[in-house]
């Protein structure tokens, strides 16, 4: 093996060891729910994900894994999940 490769070699290995270093800007992933398969995106720092959950809440357990498992390589606002507060209905008096 040539020494300019196994240079490179043990320099990729201290670049793993270092996953801080990488930064996501976009992602696009399949995630195999528990009941079914689901895509989720991350672009400039807001992500989104077909589930249910996520359209009505803005964030879903398929995003908080993925920020707990890509943490180190995300970008702050990609750490932050937005939880708004859901929408009320008519039934339901706002502070119930």
């Amino acid at each position: 093996m040539q020494s300019d490769l196994i240079g490179k070699i043990e320099k990729a290995r201290r670049y793993a060891a270092e996953p801080e270093r990488i930064k996501f800007n976009e992602l696009n992933v399949t995630f195999h729910g528990g009941n079914s398969n689901h895509t989720i995106s991350l672009k400039d720092g807001h992500w989104s994900c077909d589930c249910s959950f996520f359209k009505h809440w803005g964030t879903c357990a398929h995003v908080m894994a993925l920020q707990r498992i890509l943490n180190p390589m995300l970008t702050d606002e990609a750490r932050q999940s937005e939880l708004p507060l859901p929408a009320h209905t008519e039934e339901e008096p706002v502070g119930a």
